[in-house]
C-alpha cells in the first residue's frame, strides 16, 4: 500500500490484555500473547482485514519498513470501534521494530458496573497527575445505550407508520371490494339464479380480495427493495433483503386482504337473486 494512501489503517501497539478489557474475540488464529508480543507478529481488525484483503494467518504484512506476519484476525468490536481499523502488533515488538516510545496514547479498563462512576472519577488523575485536565476519559457503553435507544425510536417509527400504511390499505381494500359488490350486482344475481351458492358467492369476492392485496403486497415489496438498493448503493454500503422479511409482508397483506374483503363477500354472498336482479 503506498505510503500515506493507507485506507485510514492505523498501525498501533497493543498488550495482551488490550482483547478482554474492550470485550473483543477473534475471528480466525489467535490474539499476541508472551509467545508472539515480541516478534514481528500484527493481528488485524475486521475492517482492517477487509481493506487489506488479509485473512489468512501466515501472510506477511509491509509495516514501518518491516516485514511483519499476520497471526490473527478479530471480530468486529463495539466497544472500541477504532480497533476495527487497526493493525495491532505487540508492545515491545512495536517498541523493537517500529520505533514505539512505550508511552500510550489510549489506555483501555474495564471496571465493574457498581464501580465504573468511582473509577471514572479518577482516572484522568492516575493516568497523567501532572495534567489531569489533559486527559479524556469517555464511556463506551454510553455512547452504545444511546445508540440502541435512538435505533429503538427508529423501530417503533416505522413500526407505526407500516401499521398506519397497512390501515389505510385495508381500508382501500374494503371500499373497492364494496364498489365492485355494487356495481356486479346483476352479475350476481345472475350466477345466483344459475344455482350459485351464497358460499361460493363469498368464496370468489374473498379470492378476489386477497389477490388484489397479494398484488399490492408484492408491488410494495419491490419498491422497498430497489428504494433501499439504491439508497445503500448511494452509501457504500452492502444490501441485504431477508426472505423472511418478505415472506412476512405478504403474509401480512394477506390477513389484511382477508378481513377487508370479508364483509363486502358476505354481503354478496347474502343477495337474493331477485333482489340482486331488481336493478338490471
Amino acid at each position: 500500500m503506498p505510503v500515506g494512501r493507507t485506507s485510514s489503517v492505523q498501525v498501533a501497539a497493543a498488550g495482551p490484555r488490550l482483547l478482554p478489557a474492550i470485550g473483543g474475540h477473534v475471528d480466525r488464529g489467535r490474539w499476541l500473547e508472551s509467545a508472539t508480543e515480541d516478534y514481528p507478529a500484527v493481528v488485524l481488525g475486521s475492517r482492517a482485514a477487509r481493506r487489506l484483503d488479509a485473512y489468512t494467518p501466515g501472510m506477511r504484512l509491509w509495516l514501518g519498513g518491516k516485514w511483519f506476519s499476520l497471526v490473527g484476525v478479530l471480530d468486529p468490536v463495539p466497544l472500541a470501534p477504532e480497533i476495527d481499523s487497526s493493525a495491532l502488533v505487540g508492545w515491545r515488538a512495536a517498541q523493537t521494530y517500529l520505533r514505539f516510545d512505550g508511552h500510550p496514547s489510549n489506555i483501555y479498563i474495564r471496571a465493574r458496573n457498581n464501580q465504573v462512576t468511582a473509577v471514572r472519577d479518577v482516572l484522568a488523575a492516575t493516568a497523567n497527575p501532572a495534567g489531569p485536565n489533559e486527559v479524556m476519559v469517555s464511556r463506551p457503553s454510553d455512547a452504545l445505550a444511546a445508540r440502541e435507544a435512538t435505533e429503538s425510536a427508529l423501530t417503533g417509527l416505522l413500526l407505526g407508520l407500516g401499521g398506519v400504511a397497512l390501515l389505510v390499505g385495508g381500508v382501500g381494500v374494503g371500499n373497492t371490494m364494496i364498489i365492485s359488490v355494487l356495481e356486479r350486482r346483476p352479475e350476481i344475481g345472475l350466477r345466483r339464479a344459475l344455482g350459485a351458492t351464497g358460499g361460493q358467492i363469498r368464496g370468489q369476492f374473498v379470492t378476489e380480495s386477497l389477490l388484489l392485496s397479494v398484488l399490492g403486497g408484492l408491488g410494495g415489496m419491490v419498491l422497498g427493495t430497489v428504494i433501499t438498493a439504491g439508497y445503500a448503493y448511494a452509501r457504500g454500503w452492502p444490501t441485504e433483503v431477508p426472505m423472511w422479511s418478505a415472506a412476512a409482508g405478504i403474509g401480512v397483506t394477506l390477513v389484511i386482504g382477508g378481513i377487508a374483503g370479508l364483509y363486502p363477500a358476505v354481503r354478496a354472498g347474502r343477495l337474493a337473486p331477485t333482489e340482486a336482479l331488481a336493478g338490471v
